[in-house]
């Protein structure tokens, strides 16, 4: 780092009874007391020099003359006296801002006598601190120290322009001093500045800086409009990791922290919240700025640090915008309070997920409009056409782009259920409304989502079965592959309804393979036969039976989803006896058609209520007559 010698002759100050004299012929005339300390000096050459001291002299006979808040202390104060006598003095960015508010205290400038001290910290400051990348940074730290003096004499402008003048410009152009060559070989210093350009060479060393340093700098930069926003994020990234807490930590330490609300610790998280903000505030606005795993690291610390609620809709805001990019692992944000008796913020994650389908509810194009004499001669296309054509294109690619993101979040949608239904906790409310804001197109399939709800029922076996069947409304039964079907069909924990519903379609898509691949339909049982004719569906047509929807079985408010199911390879009959008898203490009563109340032990398996009555008749009586059979 640069540094300037000023004066020749040796040290001569000496310290006596707690008193800092000059050795010197000439005995001592008056006494400064700065700080506490006094100082037995001559008044010729500081008053030479010391317009301050001249004043305050003629003003006041007293022979002691007290400066109070004297920026810098006695260290500053005796860099100006040792001036004042000639005494070598060594001046860098380490001292250069004491120094130089210490001379504007004295009032040494050109006015008092030529080549004052004011004077040469200003050409040293100019001419080679501002220069310097190192000794702008470290200059521009000790500025904290003396903040108003600072500003008031533009030192701490100064210093940011500097800063961001070097990073708006070209890396082999800037003298990096001390900083970056202790991370580089000299011999091969030019290559790895020019590496270093794309790379944000400069997020480091800024790193070092106060917050509020800091923030003014990055404004300094971003408004210089040279750097891409992604260099800036790597900047933001790089500052937040060395100085936001660490966000993993262990919760019951935490909570004993919250708990003692000691000073400090509430001075801390006002500090780190400060900053967090500040953070917060400097986030490039555009898309792919910041990575959506950083912004969600940032909205973790923002709930530990109970940031403003503000600052948490931004972020939510911009992780909607990527959020196809998250993990898992990222959605799983501590609550806000440590005092919740829920394991994560499921909130937050709705509000993200509401503020992704919104973002993504442009509607894509159909076609482009063509004049009708554009469609009758194709070969004459005018260029207003042919742009038309280009849009089009655009539009269908960003079309294309968000169904892909809206596939990529439905997966992780039902990665994230499947970890927070492991909280006994959970309210019902929250998991079915986390599971029902993904569009039904863009789950593919439904096993991650059945295999959260099955973790769900587990973990929650106080539930009733309104509220199961609550839960399991959002499976859609044509979406199970073979494993998930085989595992719901022996689920103890799904309604009786949502395995009647499993079996029925993979005992249609069964009817409906051929057998040996000789084209010949497997055999229906009767009553699966009974339950296609109630509905109209021909059992010889495969088209029919394995594709009918779930609305021609289940009345629209209580339909049920579940994804594309294999079929047990047990009768249907058995496992409807079975499961039937399960639910025998459901005592539900329908009007029959004689104005009489029958029992009934289907309460579960209205989820084919067509028409009712003939429904529940036809079932009932093919359900009797395989069991008269079978005795």
């Amino acid at each position: 780092m640069k540094f300037m010698k000023l004066g020749s002759r040796p040290d001569t100050f000496y310290t006596s009874e707690d008193l800092r004299c000059v050795s010197s012929e000439v005995s001592s005339d008056f006494t400064i007391e700065v700080s506490g300390s006094r100082y037995l000096l001559h008044k010729f050459p500081l008053l030479s020099k010391c317009l301050r001291l001249q004043r305050m002299c003629s003003e006041s006979p007293e022979s002691i003359i007290q400066l109070p808040e004297f920026p810098g202390g006695v260290e500053a104060f005796e860099l100006c006296a040792k001036f004042c006598y000639g005494i070598t003095i060594t001046i860098s960015a380490y001292n250069i801002v004491a120094a130089r508010c210490a001379a504007e205290y004295l009032q040494m400038s050109e006015e008092v006598e030529k080549g004052n001290l004011v004077y040469k910290l200003e050409v040293f400051f100019n001419s080679c601190i501002l220069n310097g990348w190192r000794d702008s940074i470290v200059t521009l730290q000790t500025t904290k120290a003396f903040p108003l003096w600072s500003e008031d004499l533009a030192i701490t402008s100064r210093c940011i322009e500097a800063i961001a003048s070097k990073v708006l410009s070209h890396p082999s152009k800037v003298s990096l001093s001390h900083s970056h060559s202790r991370r580089v070989r000299d011999d091969d210093m030019s290559s790895n500045r020019a590496a270093a350009s794309s790379r944000g060479w400069w997020a480091e060393d800024i790193a070092e800086l106060g917050i509020d340093l800091y923030w003014r700098t990055m404004i300094a930069i971003k408004s210089g409009g040279k750097v891409p926003t992604s260099l800036i994020g790597d900047a933001l990234r790089v500052y937040a990791s060395k100085w936001l807490p660490t966000l993993q930590r262990n919760r019951k330490v935490v909570k004993k922290k919250e708990d003692s609300d000691s000073d400090s610790d509430t001075d801390t998280s006002s500090k780190h919240r400060l900053l967090l903000e500040s953070i917060i505030s400097l986030l490039p606005a555009e898309k792919g700025a910041v990575s959506c795993s950083f912004l969600l690291k940032i909205l973790k610390a923002a709930n530990i640090l109970n940031a403003s609620t503000s600052s948490k809709m931004e972020l939510a805001r911009r992780v909607a915008l990527q959020l196809e990019e998250a993990t898992v692992s990222d959605l799983l944000i501590p609550p806000m309070s440590y005092k919740s008796e829920m394991l994560y913020d499921v909130d937050i994650v709705a509000t993200i997920l509401e503020q992704f389908m919104v973002q993504g509810q442009t509607s894509p194009p159909t076609s482009p409009l063509r004049g009708k004499k554009g469609m009758m001669d194709r070969r004459r296309r005018s260029r207003s056409a042919e742009n038309i054509d280009l849009e089009f294109q655009e539009s269908r690619r960003s079309s294309s782009a968000s169904h892909s993101s809206k596939l990529k979040v439905a997966k992780l949608v039902d990665g994230y259920l499947q970890q927070i239904a492991r909280d006994v906790n959970l309210p019902l409310s929250k998991f079915v409304t986390l599971a029902e804001s993904v569009p039904e197109f863009s789950r593919l399939d439904h096993d991650d989502l059945y295999r959260a709800i099955d973790i769900y029922l587990k973990a929650h076996k106080n539930l009733n079965k309104s509220e199961r069947k609550r839960v399991c409304r959002v499976l859609d039964c044509k979406k199970l592959s073979m494993e998930a079907c085989m595992h719901a069909a022996q689920n103890e924990m799904l309604p009786l309804r949502v395995v009647v519903q499993v079996l029925f379609y993979e005992q249609a898509r069964a009817a409906a393979a051929t057998n040996n691949g000789e084209g010949k339909m497997t055999e229906l049982p009767s009553n699966i036969k009974a339950l296609l004719a109630a509905h109209n569906i021909d059992p010889s047509n495969p088209n029919a039976a394995a594709y009918s929807t779930t609305t021609s079985i289940a009345a629209p408010e209580d339909q049920w989803s579940v994804s594309g199911l294999k079929s047990p390879k047990s009768k249907l009959s058995g496992t409807l006896r079975s499961k039937l008898a399960e639910d025998e203490e459901v005592e539900e009563r329908f009007m029959n058609g004689d104005g009489g109340r029958t029992p009934s032990r289907f309460k579960a398996f209205c989820a084919i209520p067509g028409r009712p009555k003939k429904m529940f008749s036809k079932f009932l009586s093919i359900n009797r007559n395989s069991s008269d059979k079978n005795c």
